[in-house]
């Protein structure tokens, strides 16, 4: 183990002494009792399996069978979702062949990032995450089963099944996941397409026949957004079968994956002999998050998830920061170039060896921990090998991976990385605290040094860009886009202005208190500024005009303005009729209380504590 990893895991472990050891306490509490249907009235076991069927009842009842919760996702609004829709029928199968039973305890809300990008419902998206969590209790609320099944994917859907399932921390649980869509068009060509089309050089019909080409089938979109990071992150935590993450939704090898989770779950449980359950709240530890953090840097993934997983690691009694990501960023090397952040699409970082061969490097390498109570093995060491093919008893058969990758143009070993620090950045000064994105960013836009364009809105910003007023070296600033302000929505539909600006030449970069997420690209983004403007951030003193440095090598973040005069300077407010625009229509009212209590996006933005 590096030194890196083990001081800043010895760091969390301290900090998070009090609230993990209380956190504990309360799952041994729950934990330490007989099995639902025994401890409840017998009206509760009735109603609880009134729908089962005759021989499922006699199994649950009589033979005390292990019995299993599902909580599902699906939706077929959701592509990535799109697949569990046969997944009950199938996990029913398996588990009555091995001896259980099965139930679907819950369904929870699921959106689509993609479908409301720049849409007023993008501004639900981050609160989505906690409604899902909070989901997640009501199905588990039955307090019926001996181990879980989670069936989600996509950006939100994952940390709010995960912190849902963490405060049911006695439970042994197992993520299901369904596999990415096949390759379409190529990113470097849907990019260029919105790039021309922001410059008015093509129109709705030729933007949406390439965008279609994307994003054309069944499974997860392909590039290296959330929720294909939630995919890495999910495997360097021991919480999938080993390898399941990036098999395609209709191969033979998903189903077989499927039902290897229910035989996962059951061998969990504690409810088979002579083997010791594993429930996720003592899964996800300390060692854990902190190997979760290094596979998203090793791997540049969302800058989401320096969000979610302070919020995931708070569900389970554990208290980590930026600073934390920052400390590791600098020690943890890039061994992988997926779009954003290079050409390949998913599929192409599964082919080259995908997850396994990033663990097995990291391990190696001494920057993980090995000894965690992984979900599909002995250690994390069992995810370094891959699912192989079907066995004729319709098993998985696993296989280690080649020494090397088979692309090192996509996947590279620990020892000649692209780069020997990780994709992420702190940013810190008189403007607060954000983070930034840096390994899609070219080298010579690291540092960005330029007069400040302020904006609250993104449609003022792409109103100047359309007439012309940001054609010279600028900061964008877009401010009140934080979680108090209007739920801090991602900003798409920036990063198109934003790199014809930067491919004419001019140094440009964008400051915001909002999101920009999986997709930050190749502009200079400093997002999640913390506090944010309507919190009283700093963010809410520039002006027009300002020099603002942008500093991805020092970690500066500054506008260069008079130290008594910045002192000085009266905060702007929010315009009310804005304010008002983000509190009403198509649902907004019902997250008021959310944008009231909500923590800053440094704290996980939650809503719960």
């Amino acid at each position: 183990m590096t030194a890196i990893l083990k001081a800043v895991t010895d760091r969390i472990r301290a900090r998070s002494a009090a609230t993990r050891e209380a956190y504990l306490e309360r799952l041994a509490k729950f934990g330490g009792r007989r099995r639902g249907m025994e401890r409840m009235g017998c009206a509760n076991v009735a109603h609880a399996i009134a729908a089962l069927p005759s021989n499922d009842k006699f199994k649950v009842v009589a033979e005390r069978s292990p019995h299993l919760g599902v909580v599902t996702a699906y939706n077929d609004m959701l592509s990535a979702h799109q697949p569990y829709e046969t997944y009950p029928g199938l996990i029913r199968a398996e588990a009555a062949r091995l001896g259980a039973t099965v139930q679907v305890a819950g369904g929870v809300p699921a959106m689509c990032d993609g479908i409301t990008q720049g849409l007023p419902g993008m501004e639900l998206s981050l609160f989505s995450r906690d409604t899902i969590a909070m989901s997640t209790a009501v199905a588990l609320t039955h307090d019926v089963y001996d181990a879980a099944l989670l069936l989600g994917i996509c950006d939100k859907i994952v940390p709010g099944l995960l912190i849902g399932a963490l405060h049911f921390g006695h439970l042994p649980c197992v993520f299901v996941p369904a596999g990415p869509m096949s390759t379409g068009i190529s990113n470097a060509d849907k990019a260029k397409v919105r790039e021309l089309y922001a410059q008015g050089k093509v129109g709705r019909e030729e933007l949406l026949k390439s965008e279609s080409a994307a994003y054309h089938g069944a499974g997860t979109c392909t590039f290296y957004g959330t929720a294909n990071s939630n995919q890495m992150l999910l495997e360097a935590m021991g919480l999938h079968t080993p390898g399941s993450a990036f098999v395609h939704p209709h191969a033979e090898l998903r189903d077989a994956l499927t039902r290897e989770a229910v035989a996962t779950a059951l061998a969990i449980s504690g409810r088979i002999e002579g083997q010791p359950a594993k429930p996720i709240g003592k899964v996800v530890d300390e060692r854990c998050i902190v190997n979760a953090m290094v596979a998203l840097l090793a791997t540049g993934g969302s800058t989401n998830h320096l969000i979610h997983w302070v919020a995931v690691a708070r569900a389970a009694g554990i208290l980590i920061d930026w600073s934390d990501f920052s400390e590791l960023s600098g020690a943890v090397p890039l061994l992988a170039r997926v779009y954003p952040n290079g050409s390949a699409d998913v599929n192409q970082f599964q082919a080259a060896g995908g997850p396994g061969y990033v663990i097995r490097e990291l391990l190696d390498a001494g920057l993980m921990h090995e000894d965690v109570l992984a979900v599909g093995g002995d250690s994390l060491r069992a995810y370094t090998r891959v699912p192989a093919r079907v066995a004729a008893n319709g098993s998985v058969e696993r296989e280690d991976l080649p020494a090397t990758s088979t692309d090192d143009g996509v996947l590279r070993p620990a020892t000649a990385p692209f780069s020997t620090s990780g994709g992420l950045k702190l940013l810190q000064g008189n403007l607060g605290r954000a983070v930034i994105k840096v390994s899609a960013v070219p080298e010579d836009r690291h540092v960005v040094e330029a007069p400040a364009r302020v904006f609250t809105t993104q449609e003022a910003m792409l109103a100047a860009f359309n007439a012309g007023e940001l054609e010279q070296d600028v900061v964008v600033v877009l401010r009140f886009q934080g979680p108090h302000s209007n739920g801090m929505p991602e900003l798409h539909k920036l990063t198109p202005p934003l790199g014809v600006l930067q491919g004419k030449g001019f140094k440009v970069a964008l400051v915001t208190d909002g999101r920009m997420s999986g997709a930050s690209g190749k502009v200079p983004a400093a997002i999640h500024v913390s506090p944010e403007a309507l919190a009283g951030g700093p963010l809410a003193k520039v002006r027009d005009g300002d020099i603002i440095r942008l500093d991805a090598v020092t970690g500066e973040l500054i506008a260069k303005v008079d130290a008594a005069e910045w002192a000085a300077r009266p905060a702007a407010t929010i315009d009310p009729r804005e304010a008002d625009e983000n509190a009403h229509g198509l649902g907004r009212e019902l997250f008021a209380g959310m944008r009231r209590n909500v923590l800053s996006a440094e704290e996980g933005a939650c809503t719960w504590i």
